[in-house]
């Protein structure tokens, strides 16, 4: 779960429960928008011009309102908008783009009746005596839950995750239903696998709606870096935590983004670490927080340490295949081709059937991602514009309909991560030094 801030003016707005519910505001969205198409056609018509069914669709009335009821509607409806926001930006009309980015800050919240209604349902009737003091607005709500600041008596400051009301069990409907409407509005290129997006996303969110599988990972997590000097990860109590309630410690912080202000130094380091951090993930570990979302990080200036938030779609990998990145890696360092494609075959990348013709293109933009680390010293993620070329050949990709393999799950997440990082690094204008960090995880 990405957590957002909540302003104070935000109103709380009753989650949808129950699939026929959630089916019906999502069918209740579809007719109105195809009420809005046939009127703004036939105006169209009576003007004497002959309208095109994505214009008809993309309109500020109508993309506003499937944000609106989207972000209403939380859960596996949201999350697919959140994920098409961040990975799709480039390649969709920019109203669509920027109507679904909303998603990724909208405040709707559960009203205090259905948070009270949530915290019986786990804690009991008397659940307010575990409590000095427990504020019922939100201070950051998601597409699955919100969070609430509280003191327990013993005087230690919480941080509570709440799970909104019916999440877990309208994933499926929500999905296929979220699916219809992005396939018949046209918005969506013929080239992006929206099939793909719509079945990682329900993965994700099922792993995601079981709190005490993330607090878990919480304290997995924690051992990890108990002993690094650049993060802090909350300390979770399983004590008071349920499925559908994570319990943790409240750190205070700023958003990673506010950052960006900040001196060339500081962008380095934040850069740097976080690099460091998700190749140690990955290459010792085995073991990776996988959505990269900017609101997952925040940063305590007066220390300089980095807070890792929201571990509901941590992943742990096989040694086989953390060896086979590792390869991959080592490929795209010293520019070796076939064992490249080898790696690429491993990962599931690729398939064994893909063409030669198909395999050169491929190659073409394996060895531009590799660049940086053909190069090495160091990259200037504000400068070098290497996500911006990857985009414009992955487009050329599918205008020549290259048939890539459908990577599976872990590798898909991985991926993310990976591009998620990218972005926050470019964000911050970070500069990070390649060279050590080559040498010690390959």
């Amino acid at each position: 779960m990405t957590n957002q801030s909540v302003p104070k003016t935000a109103k709380g707005v009753k989650i949808p429960r129950g699939r026929l519910n959630r089916m019906a505001r999502l069918g209740g969205l579809t007719t109105a928008l195809a009420g809005n198409v046939a009127a703004r056609g036939s105006m169209e018509i009576l003007r004497g011009r002959k309208p095109q069914i994505t214009d008809l669709l993309l309109t500020p009335g109508n993309l506003n309102r499937v944000a609106e009821q989207l972000a209403k509607m939380r859960g596996a409806a949201m999350k697919a908008g959140q994920l098409l926001s961040m990975e799709t930006s480039d390649f969709l009309p920019p109203e669509l783009a920027n109507i679904l980015a909303r998603l990724r800050s909208e405040a709707h919240f559960m009203p205090p009746a259905q948070l009270k209604q949530v915290l019986v349902a786990n804690w009991g009737r008397d659940f307010l005596r575990q409590f000095k003091h427990f504020n019922v607005h939100p201070i950051a709500a998601a597409s699955i839950g919100q969070v609430h600041r509280a003191q327990a008596k013993d005087g230690r400051e919480l941080a509570i995750k709440v799970q909104y009301p019916g999440i877990r069990d309208s994933i499926d409907s929500d999905m296929r239903n979220l699916g219809l409407i992005m396939r018949g509005s046209g918005a969506v290129p013929k080239s992006f696998d929206m099939s793909r997006l719509l079945k990682e996303a329900a993965e994700q969110l099922r792993e995601e709606t079981d709190y005490l599988r993330e607090g878990d990972a919480l304290a997995r997590f924690g051992d990890y870096l108990a002993d690094d000097p650049d993060f802090i990860v909350p300390k979770a109590f399983p004590e008071m935590s349920t499925k559908d309630i994570l319990v943790m410690e409240f750190v205070e912080g700023v958003p990673i983004e506010q950052a960006e202000t900040m001196d060339q130094s500081t962008r380095d380091q934040i850069g740097g670490k976080l690099v460091e951090l998700t190749l140690r993930e990955l290459f010792e570990l085995r073991d990776m927080q996988t959505d990269p979302n900017f609101a997952n990080y925040r940063y305590i200036p007066e220390t300089g340490k980095i807070i890792l938030l929201d571990f509901g779609a941590t992943r742990q990998f096989s040694k086989p295949l953390v060896e086979d990145f590792r390869k991959l890696y080592g490929a795209a360092a010293s520019g070796d081709d076939e064992q490249a494609f080898r790696s690429m075959i491993d990962v599931g990348l690729v398939g064994e059937e893909t063409s030669d013709t198909d395999r050169a293109l491929i190659l073409h933009i394996f060895r531009l991602a590799a660049e940086p680390m053909r190069t090495g010293g160091t990259l200037d993620f504000g400068t070098c514009g290497l996500l911006g070329k990857l985009r414009r050949e992955g487009m050329v990709l599918a205008d020549e309909k290259v048939e890539v393999h459908a990577p599976p799950t872990d590798t898909l997440l991985l991926q993310r991560k990976v591009l998620g990082g990218y972005l926050l690094a470019e964000r911050l204008r970070a500069r990070v030094d390649l060279d050590p960090l080559l040498e010690r995880f390959l």
